[in-house]
């Protein structure tokens, strides 16, 4: 059975994802984190497609001995680079139920760094 945390973590995901969606111009930045990984991913709602993705298990980044935010930040930025380098530049954040908080912030400010819009 799952906790009621999780269940309002998914209740919070669905009245954020009423409201926003992506289009191939701007897609979505969903994020996703476990206990020790984050993923990210470019999202076209419109055709239902993945365009980018990264993670902190992706072979191009060298995690090695850095911490949970640490990692979100390199994985924004790597992110945001590939995404520049493909024309995108604007996005919508769906933080899919987290708090903007810690490695959800982190990501976000990476993505930023490395040049997108949101």
């Amino acid at each position: 059975m799952a906790t009621s945390k999780v269940l309002s973590r998914l209740k919070i995901k669905k009245r954020v994802r009423s409201k926003i969606s992506g289009t191939k111009e701007m897609p979505r930045l969903s994020v996703f984190r476990s206990n020790n990984e984050i993923y990210a991913q470019l999202i076209d709602d419109s055709e239902g497609k993945t365009l980018l993705s990264a993670s902190s298990l992706s072979k191009g980044l060298d995690t090695g001995k850095v911490n949970k935010s640490e990692k979100s930040f390199m994985v924004g930025k790597s992110l945001a680079e590939n995404a520049v380098a493909n024309g995108i530049s604007k996005v919508v954040f769906d933080r899919n139920g987290y708090l903007y908080h810690g490695r959800v912030k982190r990501l976000a400010e990476g993505a930023r760094e490395g040049g997108l819009n949101f």
